[in-house]
């Protein structure tokens, strides 16, 4: 979590992730390159590819998930098309929910939005938000209360 004035919340991928992903999918292309191997060249750069677009859409969706009290629309979601803006009104509900991935449960913070007449999902997990989705949810919960 991390405030950008006195009153806004934002949430994202940490950087360091991005930049570990960016560095990483340089490597493999690298590697890629150096193969002699033609499957093996395909294969590495396939993964060096995927790991440059994770860190890429990572960057275009920062900040995530944003509150800012005080505007008309406080509720701010990034997408890879953009923000997105949602009043308290139009959040129909939100809550954590943990699903099993990797015989692990894994916390994510669902929303349920009114997006223009459409009911809407959106799921944040702990790669989306740099931070646990039960912390995330309590600040949603204290800002939009008041």
């Amino acid at each position: 979590m991390t405030p950008t004035d006195s009153r806004a919340l934002t949430w994202s991928t940490p950087p360091a992730a991005l930049a570990v992903c960016a560095a990483g999918g340089i490597v493999l292309a690298v590697a890629a390159v150096l193969s002699k191997d033609s499957a093996g060249r395909l294969l590495i750069g396939l993964a060096a590819l995927a790991l440059l677009v994770m860190a890429g859409v990572g960057l275009r969706q920062r900040p995530r998930l944003a509150i800012e009290p005080g505007t008309a629309d406080p509720i701010v979601v990034r997408g890879v098309s953009g923000p997105k803006r949602y009043t308290p009104q139009q959040v129909i509900r939100a809550r954590v929910v943990n699903y099993r991935r990797l015989g692990r449960k894994m916390p994510m913070l669902e929303l349920d939005v009114n997006d223009d007449g459409d009911e809407r999902l959106l799921i944040f997990g702990r790669w989306d938000l740099g931070a646990h989705p039960e912390d995330v949810l309590e600040s949603l919960r204290t800002h939009l209360a008041r």
